[in-house]
């Protein structure tokens, strides 16, 4: 008997698939952050010679690795309600993902803030001359709050992610508690049955060209500028996405089946993608905005399936390194863009090859993340806590049993 094609089934408890999933997702944000100093695209800091070919890497990546995060993220957030009641999992949530944006938007994130204006001319004096006006700056004339200013600050740049998730968690709770009753896991099942049947899960993509379609940059919901080229319409919809597609097992395995399919024909929207960037496609005004948009969108869904299905075969062990990264991944993601842009800041000025200058960004900021978490936010409890990690337990002391005198 050929067993070549047989391997072991997931877990039916952690699902290691998603642990691997969170942890390889931020690293590869980690390394598309890094080479945003060399794109022909605005950021916060920029090299002085861009390159198309890195812009063509970010748009292809921008396509669908925050896609994949949600995903993973509502897939997560099923497993992690589990039996606790809405009030246990809220505050949780809360702890884990408001306060270290709270930490960051008053700390690190503001040094980006600065660094920003003084590379594009827009302030010039101290970091202290710049931290107070820059949040007092969300006071209109009128002494009343400026709304959209208040979000900027709040959201904390690239930890954005944070309080959308915290947002899309408690708002989609009534949704994810029902979908745990009785009636709701009967619905789930039907739901997940109709898309795990051939092809039914790529027609997924319509409402996220609907998403696109409805697009604008004066809405705090359907702008897709601040939220890595996607609307939070189109966010949304990935989360939504997420309670089905990648906890339903029949849904999964009809996932890990497509996966070369998905593979395949993503390589296709993937060079569609890059040759409307590349300018390779020419259409008149709106047409080529809309093609464009269509291979971002087909793009970003294909390459999440296939991540999804390679990731539910082939990654279905732990293993002491995942352990320790899927423990590490929330303080590395809170503090990995503010590392990029402090040692950016200084070394995109260097006289040296741009390809060294990556290397030399993208290594000391990886090995400062890590040393300041192994050495610090690992070891204490307050900045554990600051950080979103859940604080060390510390061993019970041995109880001496003292013999009568």
């Amino acid at each position: 008997m050929n067993t070549a094609h047989i391997r072991e089934p997931l877990p039916a408890g952690r699902r290691y698939d998603l642990d691997w999933l969170r942890v390889l997702a931020i690293l590869m944000i980690f390394i598309f952050h890094a080479g945003r100093f060399f794109d022909t695209r605005d950021w916060h800091i920029k090299n002085a010679t861009q390159h198309d070919a890195v812009m063509f890497w970010t748009a292809f990546v921008a396509s669908w690795i925050m896609p994949l995060i949600f995903v993973v993220s509502a897939a997560s957030t099923f497993y992690a309600l589990g039996t606790r009641g809405a009030g246990v999992f809220v505050k949780d949530r809360a702890l884990r993902l408001l306060v270290p944006l709270a930490v960051g938007v008053f700390t690190h994130v503001v040094l980006q803030e600065y660094l920003d204006q003084l590379t594009h001319a827009e302030f010039s004096g101290s970091f202290w001359a710049f931290y107070a006006p820059h949040f007092a700056s969300v006071l209109g004339a009128d002494g009343g709050i400026n709304g959209m200013r208040l979000w900027r600050l709040a959201r904390g740049l690239h930890l954005w992610y944070l309080i959308i998730l915290f947002v899309f968690s408690v708002g989609f709770l009534p949704l994810l508690a029902w979908l745990r009753s009785d009636a709701g896991r009967r619905v789930y099942q039907r739901v997940g049955d109709v898309l795990a049947l051939p092809g039914v899960v790529y027609l997924l993509a319509i409402p996220l060209l609907g998403a696109l379609a409805l697009a604008r940059p004066d809405s705090l919901l359907l702008d897709p500028n601040p939220y890595a080229n996607w609307n939070l319409l189109a966010y949304a919809q990935f989360f939504l996405y997420g309670f089905v597609i990648a906890t339903h097992a029949a849904v999964r395995r009809a996932v890990e089946r497509s996966r070369w399919i998905s593979l395949g024909v993503g390589a296709l929207t993937a060079a569609g993608l890059i040759a409307a960037f590349a300018g390779a496609i020419r259409l008149p005004g709106e047409l080529q905005l809309l093609v464009t948009g269509v291979f971002f969108v087909l793009n970003g869904w294909l390459w999440v399936l296939a991540t999804l299905g390679f990731a539910s075969w082939y990654l279905t062990r732990t293993a002491p390194l995942l352990s320790y990264a899927n423990e590490a991944v929330l303080p590395f993601y809170v503090l990995h863009q503010s590392a990029l842009i402090v040692i950016g800041y200084f070394v995109v000025g260097w006289p040296i090859p741009d390809p060294l200058k990556f290397l030399v960004i993208a290594g000391g900021s990886f090995g400062l993340i890590m040393l300041t978490y192994e050495y610090l936010i690992r070891r204490v409890n307050v900045l554990r806590f600051l950080f979103g990690m859940r604080p060390l337990r510390r061993a019970p002391q041995p109880q001496v049993v003292r013999g009568a005198a």
